[in-house]
This record gives structure tokens, sequence and C-alpha cells, in this order.
């Protein structure tokens, strides 16, 4: 189910814009407005309405959804290799200097919320961008994936195969290149995919907060902030995003449910 649901979303952000000819960013004042001077509802030349500038919902949310994968996946993709890396190193040198400094700047960082640190990086910078909002989520959220790993790291670094490693003479990076990060890298997976929505789910929060990327550039958090006003009158414009950003962290919190079974070896 988690696959369908992702697979729909990637589907829907690539050949979405497709199925319209209209422009995301153009408003249609003769077929877009009805006759109470409100956005029209879903129809045949709008499949989702308009929005509240009467500009097609469906293409601006394909355009949105292409913006909230991007993010999501990039920003994971840090947050990952920044948390895999601190998680190897902190849990091969447990107690000593290094793994303490380490666990101090985690700790520090997982002291304040995810949400409110990301909103006080993005509330920092003159000019948000793209690149400005993945990197902000990217090198915040490193934060629990760094102990999970380390965790893991902790219990993989006194097996046999790694003693026998060390009693060959293999240097401590070749060790953790070739047999730590093979065995952390299934938990890796499933936390990186629950992380996606994570992601998602913080860019949205910040462009309804007014700290994302500036309009007209189309995201799920703005359009849900633009449709609040007109909910009572025109509930699509709300609605659509709304729906997209429930299904595309139902869908990778359920892919990463599936992964953390699959990925199991107490059910192999």
């Amino acid at each position: 189910m988690g696959v369908a649901i992702v697979g729909a979303l990637v589907l829907f952000a690539l050949l979405g814009p497709l199925l319209s000819s209209h422009d995301p960013y153009e408003s249609d004042f003769v077929r877009g407005i009805s006759a109470d001077k409100l956005p029209v509802g879903p129809n045949a030349t709008f499949w989702l309405g308009t929005d509240r500038l009467f500009r097609d919902e469906l293409v601006r949310l394909a355009v949105g959804a292409r913006l909230s994968l991007f993010i999501g996946i990039a920003a994971t993709l840090i947050a990952t290799a920044t948390g895999g890396v601190v998680g190897i190193i902190a849990g091969w040198f447990e107690g000593r200097m290094l793994d303490a400094a380490l666990m101090r700047i985690v700790d520090i960082g997982l002291a304040f919320p995810f949400l409110l640190l990301v909103m006080a990086l993005a509330a920092a910078l003159d000019h948000t961008t793209p690149t400005t909002i993945l990197l902000t989520l990217g090198l915040t959220g490193w934060l629990g994936t760094a102990r999970i790993v380390r965790a893991k790291t902790m219990q993989l670094r006194n097996l046999d195969f790694v003693t026998a490693s060390r009693a060959l003479g293999q240097s401590t990076p070749m060790i953790m290149l070739r047999h730590v990060l093979p065995n952390v890298a299934g938990p890796l997976v499933v936390v990186a995919t629950v992380s996606v929505a994570q992601m998602i789910l913080a860019e949205s929060v910040l462009s309804f907060l007014g700290g994302g990327i500036a309009p007209p550039t189309p995201t799920w958090g703005h359009m849900l902030f633009e449709g609040q006003d007109y909910f009572t009158t025109s509930p699509w414009i709300s609605l659509a995003p709304g729906l997209a950003i429930m299904a595309s962290v139902l869908g990778f919190n359920m892919l990463g449910e599936g992964l953390r079974d699959a990925l199991d070896p107490q059910k192999q």
C-alpha cells in the first residue's frame, strides 16, 4: 500500500501538469470565475477547480508535488548521510571524548522541537529558496538518525566478524566501510523512508506559516493557507493540498513500516 501511494504521488508529480493546458501561474478571469465572483469548482475545464486567484488548482497541486517530493527526498539524503556518518563514528568510539562531544551536540539539538528549530533557522534567512529550505531541513533532521545508527554500531563493533577484521589488520575506516555500514544500512533505509514524510510535513508547515518558498511558486503548505478564508464557499482550495499532504505522509510512513518488516532479521 505504501509503494502504491508513493508511486501514485510520483506519477502525479511527473504527469500532472500534462493533464491540463493551463499555466499554473496565470489567472483565468473568463472560465475560472463563477457568476458570484468566486473561484469555480471542479468541472470539465478545471478538474479540481480554481484557487482564490482563479488559477488551475490541479496544475498547481502537481507542481507543488514536484517541489515537496524534491525537497523531502533531498533533505532526507542530507540528513541520512550526516546522521549515518556521525552515528557510526560515535558508536565506534563509544565512551571516548569524540563520542561524548558528538552526542552532546545531538542532545542539544534534540532539546529543541524539530519544527521550532527549522522555523527559527528559516526565519533567520533573508531569502528562502528550495535549496535553502532543503539544506535547513537536512542539516537539522539528522539528530535522531545519529542516535539510532550509534546504537546499532555499538552492537556491531564487538561481534566476531568485526573482531576478526581487526585481528587481520584492517584499518578502522575500512572496517567501518566494509563491515559496519552494510549492517546499519537496513535500519538506515527504514529511518530515511519515514524521514521523507517528516520533511514534506515540515516544508508544508513552513510554507503555511509564511517561512517557506515565496509565492507565486506553488507549495502545498501555501495553497492550504490560501484556501482557509474560502473554506465555506470554495472548500476544494484547501481540501486538495490537505489531502495531498496527508497522502504523502501516510504513504511514506506505510512504506517505512513495510521496509522495517521486510528487513527485520527475526522475520526472515
